[in-house]
């Protein structure tokens, strides 16, 4: 089954760029996954004559349009009335959602005002779906062969709707076919150089496909196949992944992980071993990302952040007279960074950075000099980076630094 659809996202603030649309991105996943093709995504603001418009253009093109926003009981909340009038239908009052509203302001203690009864009025013949995280109800309008959902913009309320009620609903009435996509994650290769390894490959398969995303100093490699079942689709990619991995393989550092430091998190528990930090450029960047990760407490007990000259000698033991002959932003720091952090913390890995995150020089280094070290029970090693390849802001290159020192840190974890 061939089927087309379109998401529709309604919302001056959108068009402002007041808020960032997060929604549609959810959905064109969960579309994509359901193996129902999306080729357009329209954002239009609060005016009804141009949501009409926009609306009977899709439902025209589209056997599927999935509108976001607008379904709240304000004036400026006009979807259910533009869907209504786009498809020939009236507004009626549903009983059941009216008192499904009332309920939801008694269980609170609070005054139901009158503007809200407009949220019951729905196209004639709507089939509903109870709202079980906000009061607007969402439902789907069917007529001539066609279907509009309508969705809340909230997106905690959009995201576990569309998830719980309407992808299982989309898969009984339009889905043959299942998508299913893996992700590879690259550090150490760009995605020019990656595409050009891959070339033959992406041109070559039609299903599975390969699709290279470029992402902040890694990329991202996407196997998407279409089958029966996810059995079918994961021995197709499965095939395609062998010869990605002979290719390009050395720089796969996980599959279908979020970000270096998750990966990272993961070998770390896996192999019940701990890591700690001594930051310079990054300024904490790199153990606030690991922390972010939910389990980091297993993994990382302390990190510091030593910016100046005096703290790494006071803070770590750094030599002065390592400073004073090769500077702090040097490999020779770098090792006695990580050495006195890992006495310091007594974390199974320890890593340091120090480098110039410009937009100056410092002490003679260039900027995007970056030097890494790393100590663990295997011993001290240190790295250089150069990240100022182009013209590269600030807060660029020290999120170029984090990356490092978070592979950096992976890799000594997968060798111990």
């Amino acid at each position: 089954m061939n089927v087309n659809a379109e998401i529709i996202c309604v919302g001056t603030e959108l068009l402002l760029g007041d808020i960032i649309d997060t929604n549609s991105a959810h959905l064109s996943q969960g579309l994509a996954e359901l193996g129902i093709n999306l080729f357009h995504r329209e954002t239009v603001g609060d005016n009804h004559d141009r949501l009409v418009h926009v609306l009977k253009s899709a439902i025209g093109e589209n056997d599927i349009v999935i509108t976001s926003g607008g379904l709240g009981a304000t004036c400026d909340d006009i979807t259910k009335e533009a869907v209504a009038e786009a498809m020939g239908l009236e507004l009626v009052l549903h009983e059941p959602s009216l008192r499904r509203i009332e309920e939801h302001y008694r269980r609170r203690g609070a005054v139901m005002t009158e503007n809200n009864i407009k949220q019951a009025y729905l196209p004639q013949g709507a089939i509903v779906f109870d709202n079980e995280y906000g009061t607007a109800p969402i439902i789907a309008v069917q007529k001539d062969g066609k279907t509009v959902i309508l969705l809340p913009g909230v997106p905690r309320e959009l995201i576990p709707m569309f998830d719980e009620k309407i992808k299982p609903w989309l898969k009984e009435q339009f889905s043959d076919s299942t998508i299913v996509s893996r992700n590879l994650r690259l550090y150490g290769i760009g995605e020019a150089a990656a595409e050009d390894v891959l070339r033959d490959l992406m041109d070559s398969y039609t299903n599975p496909t390969i699709a290279p995303y470029a992402k902040t100093g890694e990329v991202l490699l996407r196997l998407t196949a279409r089958g029966k079942n996810e059995n079918e689709c994961n021995a197709l990619i499965d095939s395609l992944q062998e010869k990605v991995f002979e290719r390009v393989g050395e720089f796969v550092y996980g599959i279908d992980v979020d970000s270096l430091e998750a990966e990272l998190n993961r070998v770390l528990r896996e192999k019940k071993l701990t890591v700690a930090f001594a930051e310079s450029c990054t300024g904490g960047m790199c153990a606030k990302r690991v922390i972010d990760v939910p389990g980091a407490s297993n993994v990382i007990g302390m990190s510091v952040v030593t910016y100046s000259k005096e703290a790494k000698i006071k803070l770590l033991g750094i030599n002065p007279e390592t400073v004073e002959k090769h500077g702090t932003i040097s490999a020779e720091c770098a090792v006695e960074m990580a050495e006195g952090l890992r006495s310091l913390s007594g974390a199974d890995i320890s890593v340091s950075v120090t480098g110039v995150a410009g937009p100056d020089t410092d002490e003679g280094k260039a900027v995007g000099t970056v030097f890494v070290g790393v100590a663990s029970p295997r011993g001290v090693r240190v790295s250089e980076f150069n990240l100022a390849r182009g013209k590269r802001e600030r807060e660029y290159i020290r999120t170029l630094a984090a990356n490092a020192v978070i592979n950096e840190a992976r890799v000594e974890a997968e060798r111990l």
